[in-house]
């Protein structure tokens, strides 16, 4: 019997991350119920292995019911249709630890940094300044966490393990650049919890090819619900 409900628990939770077609409410309704904790529990570390091993979201320390998770998919729907209208974002929907609805924005190394370094480009300015705007400042009980990746080209003059570390570094000073850039554009200084590098770690597509090394030399950015969001939908479920 234990085996079956475990086996119940896995099978919806690979539904909500498969479901596509779904959007973030009814998905968000999905995780809220049934299953609760266990389902949180397992997704979260499936997203722990698509984000460098670091957990996004905040420790509610509970399973969220099945209506406040449907109202914080609604909030995050809409959050994700504002960062989807920034120009050169990549935006998609995750769940973070808590198995709630996110939002994974990406955007190209190449478009954000010249090569070799961590200053921001023009263009690069102008579109998180817009993502601030246009995101940040109109969801701010959304938190973000920023993760910088490199390729795994090595360093001229330097052995692998050298080059490792100098990735991991890169990684981080562009994580750091958005994070001050976002912050002097206007994003509120507690809504930015992380900025890590993660260097050559958790490739998204083939390091043997030129266009898979551009794929892969990325800055990601991801809101997720703050404890006060989900506080509130919390409030806002128990009155209806």
């Amino acid at each position: 019997m234990k085996k079956i409900k475990f086996s119940a628990v896995v099978m919806s939770a690979l539904i909500i991350l498969s479901g596509c077609g779904m959007n973030n409410t009814a998905k968000g309704g999905l995780i809220g119920g049934g299953s609760g904790a266990a389902v949180g529990a397992l997704v979260g570390q499936l997203i722990g292995k698509n984000t460098g091993g670091t957990l996004i979201g905040a420790g509610v320390g509970a399973a969220v019911g099945t209506t406040a998770g449907i109202l914080i998919g609604r909030k995050m729907d809409k959050a994700k249709a504002a960062a989807e209208a920034v120009a050169n974002a990549q935006v998609e929907s995750v769940k973070d630890n808590n198995g709630l609805d996110a939002v994974k924005v990406t955007f190209d190394s190449g478009i954000l940094f010249t090569t070799g370094n961590a200053t921001l480009s023009s263009t690069a300015m102008s579109n998180l300044k817009d993502f601030t705007n246009n995101v940040l400042k109109v969801y701010p009980d959304c938190d973000v966490a920023i993760q910088g990746y490199t390729d795994n080209t090595g360093w001229k003059n330097s052995t692998k393990e050298q080059s490792v570390q100098k990735n991991i570094e890169l990684s981080q000073q562009r994580a750091d650049a958005v994070k001050s850039y976002l912050l002097a554009s206007g994003a509120g200084t507690s809504q930015i919890k992380s900025s890590t590098g993660f260097g050559e770690e958790n490739p998204v597509a083939d390091n043997s090819t030129a266009a898979g090394q551009a794929q892969n030399r990325r800055v990601e950015i991801y809101l997720y619900a703050s404890e006060a969001m989900i506080k509130a939908a919390e409030a806002d479920a128990a009155n209806q």
